[in-house]
């Protein structure tokens, strides 16, 4: 797979070395805003002062920006408290985290709290979302901390534990016993890491279940609903996967209207178990026949479905006691169980989070080979909207797989999975942002464009050529995921928004059955920096792990002449000593993993941006193609300057190869950065002395 080029071997490396010494792992989270729980904890302790956590203050910003805002009637008379302000002996985990104590309070986010709900099933899911060791106890300072999944890392988010309560009770999520507070101090964790509760909002359960275990979701239209789909759900619940389900609205009236039979319109639920039983005759004997069933949970934690099967219908009369006694002792609160075909009839969307990308279509067991690439859509440049905008369609980002491997039942097919996700759409809703539409279009690479690299496919080819698969709509959700099948050969995913000129970023995800290949064969731009970092260390001989401008120089070289399609006569020391200046915290002169890690991102992302522009596949770049680039990748220079740059760095025929571009790039970042270090009122303006000069 590659977008534009993108490594197959990278895959292969990131899948081998299970990404076991990377950042961004569940492991070794990536500390959000810089906090350190550990350290802020001991701090705490020593000074004995509970912990107050000024990057998300109890203040008006951080419960929300329109109904939440600031002098809001929903906000008038709210007060933070901790725990220990709340109930005299405050619990963070009683006897086992379940369904009861996630209850929807004032906020619109059910659909989290489904996720939650069923993140309760699984302890091993819900350990790395909520890790152990955190009490009110003797080792209690006031902080509490979580990880989320996001866009392909995880994150560990640090909140203080006070709490939004109105008369005396927490106003939004909470437990049924009133004592519980994990999940409530979780939701907050998570408001933080979207910018203010209010961003929580509405949203799909999927969303939920992804950022709680980076897995993918596929979704199921109940009123198309295949054939296997009980099949489905069963293997999927023996697996842990997470199960979502909700009941479309047809207006603005339907949302959280009630039903005759009191299910709840536009509301998430989750999906927390399926059984089947069999019915018992006159004389109490076993008739054979069975039914389906299936175990639902509202996360208001009451309204509960009274039709058949509901707690104490007459269909339970008909089971042995048993059996109804292990189903109905094991059902919440809020909890119910419903017959397969009501909930097919009541219900119209299902959603099933995969944690193992295992394969729904078979009975065995297997894992996905999969691969993840970030991209983005910017106005003027790689913003080209769906296929309706024909002039400029051809201009979004391009990724190539090739599939290689039939997995079908009559082995002619590859199936594979492709999630398309928008990055960062809740924080902006406090701008008046909301998700874009997105979707994506699968073409066959034919003809010349097969068994080259570096394909971008040009206007020409999409006004002669259709699609051979697509998402099934655009839609403004966070994700677009399908599942397709098709035969082998090489294929090119077009990632767009509905609309042209609609900027964003994006992750794009790729699950395959069996290896999706493509044509490179070094960890280079598709590989993770940790595995680049270490596979040079070793080769370098590094004792210290530890790499100067010397050996980055090295690297980079030996990296970039794999790659013949890019004009370049290599990166001089100059250069790199460049980028070790730019990449350099601790001003030990050398780099160590985590900063050659974050270097690496940016080299990957200057490549990018590089092929992307390169629109006559020069290997070069003239004056428009830089223009466009530089802006692609954050930098508008006025004309002056930019001719300037072009001077610098252009060859004698005006283009502008490999290592130039990216060596302008690296110094415009260390440009920008310093003058943001001595702009220390922000106005935009600068002072300097002669010893700064």
């Amino acid at each position: 797979m590659e977008q534009v080029y993108a490594s197959g071997m990278a895959a292969k490396l990131r899948n081998k070395w299970d990404r076991d010494e990377g950042l961004g792992q569940n492991h070794k989270a990536i500390k959000f805003l810089g906090q350190d729980f550990e350290s802020l904890r001991a701090q705490c302790l020593q000074s004995h002062n509970l912990f107050e956590d000024s990057l998300f203050p109890c203040a008006a910003s951080s419960l929300g920006f329109k109904e939440l805002g600031p002098h809001t009637s929903k906000t008038q008379g709210i007060i933070w408290k901790r725990p220990t302000e709340i109930c005299s002996r405050p619990q963070f985990i009683m006897d086992g985290a379940t369904c009861t104590d996630v209850c929807q309070g004032a906020l619109g986010d059910c659909w989290l709290l489904a996720a939650i709900a069923s993140l309760t099933l699984n302890n091993n899911l819900l350990q790395r979302v909520v890790p152990q060791g955190q009490d009110f106890d003797s080792q209690y300072a006031g902080i509490f901390h979580f990880q989320f999944w996001q866009f392909g890392d995880w994150v560990d988010v640090v909140i203080d534990d006070r709490l939004p309560t109105k008369d005396g009770k927490l106003l939004f999520v909470h437990s049924a016993e009133g004592g519980e507070f994990w999940s409530a101090l979780m939701e907050k964790a998570y408001a933080k890491l979207n910018g203010c509760y209010e961003a929580l909002s509405g949203g799909s359960t999927s969303e939920g279940f992804e950022d709680f275990t980076g897995g993918v979701t596929e979704t199921y239209d109940l009123k198309k609903a295949p054939s296997d789909l009980y099949s489905i759900m069963s293997r999927a619940v023996e697996r842990g996967s997470l199960l979502g389900c909700s009941i479309d609205i047809t207006g603005n009236s339907d949302m959280e209207a009630v039903t005759f039979k009191k299910l709840v319109k536009g509301h998430a639920y989750s999906l927390t178990g399926v059984e089947q039983v069999s019915i018992m005759g006159w004389l109490g004997k076993q008739t054979g026949i069975m039914t389906k069933l299936v175990r639902v949970r509202n996360p208001w934690g009451q309204v509960e479905w009274t039709g058949a099967w509901s707690d104490n219908s007459r269909e339970w009369d008909g089971v042995d006691p048993e059996v109804r006694g292990r189903l109905q002792m094991r059902s919440e609160d809020g909890e119910f169980w419903m017959s397969f075909n009501d909930f097919l009839n009541e219900f119209s969307r299902l959603e099933i989070c995969n944690l193992t990308a295992d394969a729904l279509e078979s009975t065995q067991l297997m894992k996905w080979s999969s691969a993840m690439y970030p991209g983005e859509w910017r106005r003027g440049s790689t913003a080209g909207g769906c296929r309706n905008f024909p002039a400029t369609f051809w201009i979004n980002p391009q990724f190539k797989i090739t599939l290689e491997h039939p997995d079908t039942a009559d082995h002619t097919d590859c199936s594979f999975l492709v999630g398309l996700m928008q990055k960062d759409r809740r924080k902006a809703r406090r701008e008046g942002k909301d998700m874009e539409t997105i979707g994506f279009a699968v073409y066959e690479a034919r003809g010349l464009y097969r068994g080259t690299t570096g394909v971008h496919l040009k206007r020409d080819f999409f006004l002669t050529h259709g699609s051979a698969a697509r998402s099934e709509t655009f839609i403004n959700l966070r994700e677009v995921s399908s599942r397709l099948k098709l035969p082998p050969g090489e294929y090119i995913i077009v990632p767009s928004t509905f609309e042209s000129q609609k900027e964003g970023d994006f992750v794009l995800r790729v699950f395959s059955e069996k290896p999706a290949n493509s044509d490179w064969g070094e960890p280079d731009r598709g590989a993770d920096g940790i595995v680049v970092f270490s596979s040079c260390s070793l080769c370098l001989g590094l004792q210290d792990m530890q790499i100067s401008s010397i050996e980055l120089r090295c690297i980079l070289n030996r990296i970039i002449s794999k790659h013949k399609e890019l004009k370049t006569d290599g990166f001089g020391p100059e250069a790199c000593r460049t980028m070790v200046n730019l990449m350099d915290d601790n001003g030990s002169g050398t780099l160590g993993l985590t900063e050659f890690h974050v270097l690496w991102e940016k080299i990957k992302r200057y490549v990018t941006v590089y092929s992307q522009f390169d629109l006559d596949r020069s290997g070069t770049m003239n004056s428009h193609e830089m223009r466009m680039a530089l802006e692609s990748a954050g930098f508008k220079l006025p004309k002056h300057l930019f001719q300037l740059i072009i001077l610098r760095y252009a060859e004698p025929d005006l283009t502008v190869d490999f290592d130039s571009f990216v060596t302008c790039l690296v110094r415009l970042e260390t440009m920008f950065k310093t003058f943001r270090t001595l702009d220390t009122d922000a106005d935009g303006v600068i002072q300097l002395n002669f010893s700064q000069v």
